[in-house]
């Protein structure tokens, strides 16, 4: 098992680099893995991480793109529940990415 360190503490992953325990997550762990990406996350980046933990706590499920896109479109507005601009700020692929961030489980359907 790989290990990512935030703030002195030591948050155990899989080989993908998703947390085995979501109760671990918080801010510090999901800015270490953006940095491991090179990405430094915005409030733009945040939203949709924070919409992704309220989506994961209510559904128990993290979504996969198409069910994202949609239900961020439903929630923030159809300029943010889109494909072109969930990529830009999560270019590794918006669910994938986004859901490690969140210390959410992959989602289901994505390879």
């Amino acid at each position: 098992m790989a290990v990512v360190t935030a703030n002195g503490k030591d948050v155990e992953v899989d080989e993908e680099g998703y947390l085995t325990d979501l109760n671990t997550w918080d801010e510090d762990i999901a800015k270490v893995l953006a940095d491991q990406d090179k990405l430094e996350l915005t409030e733009s980046h945040w939203e949709v991480i924070h919409f992704l933990r309220e989506y994961y706590n209510e559904y128990q499920i993290a979504p996969a793109v198409r069910v994202l896109t949609k239900a961020i479109g439903k929630k923030l507005g159809p300029e943010k529940g889109n494909s072109k601009y969930l990529y830009e700020l999560f270019p590794y692929g918006p669910a994938k990415q986004a859901c490690r961030f969140a210390g959410l489980p992959k989602p289901t359907g994505c390879i």
